[in-house]
């Protein structure tokens, strides 16, 4: 089944062609990532598949049954709570359960809400509530949102980011959108919307730079490349060697044309100016020769190569630092010295300090107690996860000047302009104005500013954000040949396990845990940990429920829920008896048989699940 479809359309701001006469469609089953550089037109590109902006010519076509969901980068709500922005779509069920959760939360102390609680139990229980409160709830607390009460206006944009994916899945569209969807996730919420996305029966079209995410979720890549899209069916790995094949054959196809093109312009040349009726079709077929022949076939590719300054013989030592926010201990003394070489990954929950841990050592913020010693030769770059807050109307080239007009690259003097065209700014492009540049473009100017500083102990906070993936490739390059000191916090997989040799573990309530090996290593580590531990923590729960079960009766919501069981049971036994009975009636169609066939299997299975729970619910009857 077609979804949606994409017709001849063109988009251009000013001079800038982002993409030209671009045709696709988007069919059932299908989890498309959309890749390209920055700048390219991948975000404008989404707004437009998701109706928020228009092509300047052709048109997208929606299927009228399909319903659509869009994560845009940074969303924005017309209601400050998080519950009513996550069912904007049903505004009465939304406070329902708005005004449940409140009265819930006061039902032990005000005898009132008590009383209003037992009222809206009856409506919750009209409305079917409770489903989409617990899924709510399991999606938001996935996410990293556990406090449903907060106002949306006081949530940082990643915590917004995150409400907002909420209210894209929770609206369980046909076709989802994602831009950028594990950006400010930790490492946990991403392996859990890897997970759920890959089981979805979504249609999903996305762009993001994580790699195990576009390996494990996507069947089909779109590459937006020389305002062209080129569709690649297979995962991330499969992409790359298609593209490689793409690039030699454009390239051959690009020699043959000029080729062609020298001896056709000749032949132009020697025709009779005046004379109209010469060979139409020749003419044409050498303008589309001339395009051919001209394409720019250039890889845009950042250049980094930039030297760092030597390191002595003290790095940076850190002794028994303490950091808390009130009652909220971030770093609890933690005591390392720092060694030439070091290459350290930074992993933990968001808000468990990993940011306020940088500052501390790059002396943006003091430690309650503790020292912080660097070493005479040390100098830091520091890539802040933050934004960058480029001045308003300076252009690209004028922020690099601040810096340096010149910077030595070997033994040569490199110009502000020539390190901008390394770094993929075209020489047009540097005096175009830093307010019109992509969230990435942004991003790769920043990270030129603190590579221009030369320095032997590189800090980057979350880099991977909005970075294209072809500046990640050449990142990951010149941080593997990197000879100085090298701290990261990433929640990108990929970029942790090829950079870093071993982590600094952040949980909160314990102390910073130094852990050898990169992150996958510490994720086999801890499936191993909670295998071990398991038969323990079984015992010790199956002990503590039985407790409970001897001492407590069945809730409410329990009653209701035993109550439907029964119901439940004696329709999945009639099911189970006409799918018996269509499997002997003598049909030859083999389709039908392995659909009755599945479906008696699902209503064996659910009848064996809610017998189950029936017999729980029954001894505390």
């Amino acid at each position: 089944m077609n979804y949606l479809s994409v017709d001849s359309i063109s988009k251009s701001f000013g001079e800038r062609v982002l993409f030209e006469n671009v045709t696709f469609g988007i069919g059932q089953g299908q989890k498309v990532a959309l890749v390209g550089v920055n700048g390219s037109g991948k975000t404008t590109l989404l707004k437009i598949l998701a109706g928020v902006d228009v092509p300047d010519k052709g048109e997208v076509v929606v299927n009228n049954e399909v319903s659509i969901a869009y994560l845009e980068q940074q969303p924005e709500f017309e209601t400050d709570h998080v519950i009513e922005a996550v069912l904007s779509g049903n505004k009465e069920l939304a406070k329902l359960i708005e005004e449940y959760e409140y009265h819930l939360s006061k039902a032990e102390s005000d005898p009132k809400s008590m009383e209003r609680l037992t009222e809206l139990m009856s409506k919750m229980d009209e409305a079917d509530a409770w489903t989409f409160e617990s899924q709510i709830k399991e999606i938001l607390g996935k996410l990293g949102i556990e406090d449903l009460s907060q106002n949306i206006s006081s949530m940082s944009g990643g915590q917004k980011k995150r409400v907002g994916l909420a209210k894209a899945l929770m609206e369980k569209p046909d076709l989802v959108i994602l831009d950028e969807p594990t950006n400010h996730l930790d490492l946990e919420a991403i392996e859990w919307l890897e997970k759920y996305l890959a089981s979805s029966q979504m249609a999903i079209v996305m762009v993001t730079h994580d790699r195990y995410f576009l390996e494990n979720v996507t069947n089909e890549i779109i590459e937006l490349d020389n305002q062209q899209v080129y569709s690649y069916s297979g995962n991330y790995s499969y992409f790359l060697d298609k593209k490689a094949e793409r690039e030699t054959i454009a390239q051959s196809e690009k020699e043959k044309a000029r080729n062609l093109y020298k001896t056709e312009l000749e032949w132009i040349r020697r025709q009779p100016k005046a004379r109209g009726t010469k060979a139409k079709y020749r003419i044409d077929a050498f303008e589309d020769t001339k395009k051919k022949a001209h394409v720019n076939l250039s890889k845009s590719e950042v250049n980094l190569d930039i030297e760092q300054r030597r390191q002595g013989g003290k790095v940076l030592e850190l002794e028994h630092l303490n950091k808390s926010f009130g009652d909220k201990k971030l770093i609890n003394d933690f005591s390392y010295t720092f060694k030439k070489g070091d290459r350290i990954g930074i992993i933990g929950h968001n808000g468990s300090g990993k940011s306020t841990f940088l500052k501390i050592i790059t002396g943006k913020l003091a430690a309650d107690s503790g020292k912080v010693d660097k070493g005479q030769s040390t100098v830091f770059g520091y890539y802040e996860q933050a934004e960058p807050n480029f001045k308003s109307g300076m252009k690209v080239i004028e922020v690099v000047q601040e810096v340096a007009e010149f910077i030595s690259i070997g033994k040569e003097e490199v110009s502000a302009s020539r390190l901008l065209t390394q770094f993929n700014f075209a020489p047009k492009a540097q005096y175009d104005y830093v307010d019109n540049l992509s969230g990435g473009e942004k991003r790769r100017l920043q990270l030129l500013k603190v590579l221009m500083g030369r320095p032997n102990f590189l800090i980057l906070d979350e880099p991977t954000n909005d970075l294209d993936l072809i500046t990640l490739r050449t990142l990951e390059e010149f941080l593997h040949q990197f000879q100085g000191c090298l701290v990261i916090v990433s929640h990108d997989r990929y970029f942790m396990d090829r950079l870093v040799q071993h982590l600094f573990v952040f949980e909160e309530g314990k102390a910073i845990k130094d852990f050898p090996g990169n992150y996958s290593v510490y994720r086999e580590s801890k499936a191993v940990e909670r295998k071990e531990n398991k038969p323990d923590v079984i015992e010790n729960k199956d002990k503590t429920e039985k407790v409970k079960d001897a001492t407590r009766k069945l809730t409410y919501n329990e009653k209701r829920e035993f109550e439907q069981l029964e119901s439940e049971i004696e329709k999945l036994n009639e099911k189970i008896a006409e799918m018996e009975q269509l499997l002997i009636s003598g049909e030859t169609d083999h389709a039908k048989l392995i659909s009755w066939g599945e479906e008696l299997d699902k209503a064996k299975s659910d009848l064996d699940a809610k017998e189950l729970r029936w017999l729980e619910l029954s001894e505390l009857n």
